[in-house]
């Protein structure tokens, strides 16, 4: 790869090396210049500028990150769209993130230029959720490179794939709990709810039996068998009146009682030291500590995380738990938290991405007919705007509907048929213009609601992929806050904005939107290049449906 600065003449098919702000135009770092863009320079009076050009033989950043983050990926993640060099791994369901460290150290140990970071190893994760991110640091290397990292990802190891995501799996999980003289069945009580609420985390429960008893060895032997005969319990918990403190105390040794054995005594995490592990038979046998009573996280959500991922825990696995084992207060224990922890935790989540539909013009151009209800491929133009949003990775989709309201109420819901709902909004003052169906899509959003996609009901070829490369590229804490889309040079719809544009956007008035905010927040702007130009075409004559309708323009 060649960097330095050129003439701007000759800089044209290179890579923008620093971002550029110059009258009228914002040019980002990364991008490709175009003869416009060395036109816009010129006016400006540069006469060169600093690029990268890619040599033969060089892989582009994102071409290269891709490659690697498919040599990585294992069950059940999923790729993103690869952005300036990044490309990420998201969960598709929930469960543990699975690796093999020694491998990934061997990655990137390999050169500086390509990197792979991932959550911890046995992190859970929900469905969508950033388990792992491959970055390419310069703007292109080497192929070889690429394809020694790629063959040291794919290498067959004891491990399986480098990453993968092992799923919970719900199973009959059974509760015990011995009571002594002065135990309040309130604090049982209590017990049973925390270890409800536990299981729900995990995509299990709620509890298929709880039980108690005497806090005697015969009585809890009486009730281990119970439950493993009488209910089919695959994982018994039991919870002491008293803390387990020695193999030979009334827990371990009615599990060996009832026929069972204890495999582990004892962890190097804190809370949790008194963790006994133990089984009977094909039951999974989890003797607890006083302080998984309480919902703070501990050396008993590690240990039942994995089995509920069917992943073995053995006794030489706990005792290498010590590394980190020392825990504190986290945002995702499940309790109350202050407003700045509340921050905290919405930071280390990926951000989370509504779609406002806006569907509440006249068609005034269009004649006698509403446009979104006239077909494009057999379906009416507001069922393909909500089916692509569905189909999408943006959560909520909220339409708002204003002149034939009903009518395209019906139509809109229609065309969501899937497990995912869409919330259908009514703009009475839709006559005052489009600011008024934007401040009222808003007003539905939640408060865990990170960005909105403002999108035109009238653009019939946008598509799912098209709304994704946004939310991919979207993240505001990296200064990519308004993502708009691009092609050939152009701006187009929909455009991606962080909630930070909210109030401004609620003060909008008249039949403008938001576009002079792009102009605003030019340093906030992100430019995703799409694949084709659906992004500029919208439907406002009978002449431009009757052009779309045609056989070699039908959207996909």
């Amino acid at each position: 790869m060649i960097f330095g600065d050129v003439p701007v003449a000759q800089a044209e098919g290179a890579v923008l090396a620093h971002s550029l702000r110059l009258p009228g135009v914002s040019l980002k770092k990364g991008r490709v210049l175009s003869p416009e863009d060395l036109a816009a320079l010129a006016a400006a009076g540069r006469a060169t500028v600093t690029v990268a050009r890619l040599e033969p033989g060089d892989v582009g950043e994102d071409e290269a990150a891709l490659r690697m983050a498919r040599a990585a990926l294992g069950p059940n993640l999923a790729l993103s769209t690869p952005f300036t060099g990044r490309c990420n791994l998201l969960a598709e369901t929930a469960g543990l993130l699975v690796l093999d460290r020694d491998r990934l150290d061997r990655i990137n140990l390999v050169d500086e230029a390509v990197t792979i970071a991932t959550l911890p190893p046995y992190a859970p994760v929900a469905p969508r959720d950033l388990a792992a991110t491959v970055k390419i640091i310069p703007f292109a290397v080497a192929e070889p490179l690429v394809a020694r990292c790629e063959a040291a990802a794919r290498e067959a190891g004891d491990a399986g794939p480098l990453l993968r995501i092992a799923p919970f799996r719900p199973r009959p999980v059974g509760l015990l709990q011995t009571r002594l003289p002065g135990v309040k069945e309130s604090v049982l009580d209590k017990t049973v709810d925390t270890m409800n609420a536990r299981l729900a985390a995990l995509g299990c429960g709620p509890l298929a039996d709880e039980r108690r008893c005497e806090h005697t060895e015969a009585a809890v032997a009486a009730a281990i068998d119970a439950m493993r005969r009488e209910r089919g319990i695959a994982l018994l918990l039991i919870l002491g009146a008293s803390a387990i403190t020695d193999r030979r105390d009334v827990v371990p040794a009615a599990v060996e009682r009832a026929g069972g054995r204890v495999d582990h005594f004892g962890m190097p995490v804190d809370p949790g030291n008194l963790l006994l592990l133990a089984h009977l038979g094909e039951m999974d046998v989890l003797g607890l500590p006083g302080s998984s009573r309480s919902p703070r996280s501990s050396g008993v959500d590690w240990v039942l995380q994995r089995r509920l991922a069917d992943i073995p825990v053995t006794g030489a696995d706990i005792m290498r738990m010590g590394v980190g084992g020392l825990l504190k207060e986290i945002p995702t224990r499940p309790q109350p938290r202050a407003p700045k922890e509340a921050d905290s935790a919405r930071a280390a989540r990926p951000p989370r991405v509504a779609a406002i539909l806006l569907a509440a013009g006249r068609s005034s151009r269009m004649g006698a007919a509403n446009k979104l209800l006239s077909k494009v491929g057999g379906t009416t133009m507001v069922g393909r705007a909500v089916r692509a949003a569905l189909e999408s990775r943006a959560d909520p989709v909220v339409v708002v509907t204003g002149h034939d309201g009903e009518r395209v109420r019906a139509a809109a819901l229609a065309a969501a048929k899937s497990d995912r709902s869409v919330t259908i909004l009514h703009n009475p003052d839709y006559a005052a213009g489009i600011s008024s169906s934007i401040q009222r899509g808003l007003s539905a959003l939640g408060p865990d609601i990170d960005g909105a996609l403002i999108c035109l009901a009238d653009m019939p070829r946008i598509s799912a992929t098209v709304l994704d490369r946004l939310i991919d590229a979207f993240d505001p804490a990296a200064g990519r806050a308004i993502c708009v889309p691009v092609w050939n040079g152009k701006r187009g719809n929909p455009v991606l904005w962080a909630r930070r544009f909210f109030p401004e956007m609620q003060a909008l008035a008249g039949d403008v939107g938001a576009r002079h905010l792009i102009g605003e927040h030019v340093d906030l702007v992100a430019e995703i290049v799409m694949p084709d130009d659906a992004i500029l075409v919208d439907v406002d004559t009978p002449e431009a449906l009757a052009a779309l309708n045609r056989p070699d323009q039908q959207p996909a």
